[in-house]
């Protein structure tokens, strides 16, 4: 019997296709350096396919990251007994999902001066605490 996959699949798929959009990588390119087709790639970054620890642990290797990167972060494994924590949250994959998201996570990755890039994250996180004043308000 064939196992599914979980919301966890999803999360390490999403965080596959964060990391390889944000150093400008196409999935026929890692999938060349894995050996696999980039249907496979898209397989595996939409969470439709397993990773095992071994391919995670060579695509942690081309895209230049810990395999840590992959799993910090996530609070909760749904297990079969139902019994399940707080899921992670989806923040991750909705930024990702947008021409917008990837397009900030691309050129914020470009930025190395640390003081400009809180000052970004102080920018944004301001604008949205404006936009959300003015929902309430409405």
């Amino acid at each position: 019997m064939k196992k599914s996959t979980s919301s966890i699949d999803v999360e390490i798929g999403t965080r596959v296709r964060m990391r390889r959009i944000s150093i400008g990588m196409s999935q026929e390119k890692l999938g060349d350096m894995l050996g696999l087709t980039f249907q496979q790639v898209q397989k595996y970054e939409k969470g439709t396919n397993r990773i095992s620890v071994g391919r995670l642990v060579d695509i942690a290797k081309i895209l230049g990251v810990g395999i840590d990167f992959f799993f910090n972060g996530i609070k909760s494994v749904k297990i079969d007994t139902g019994f399940a924590e707080e899921e992670s949250a989806p923040y991750i994959s909705d930024v990702m999902s947008t021409p917008e998201g990837l397009q900030l996570i691309r050129t914020f990755t470009g930025i190395k001066n640390a003081k400009v890039r809180k000052s970004i994250v102080q920018l944004v996180a301001a604008l949205a605490a404006q936009e959300n004043e003015e929902e309430r308000s409405s």
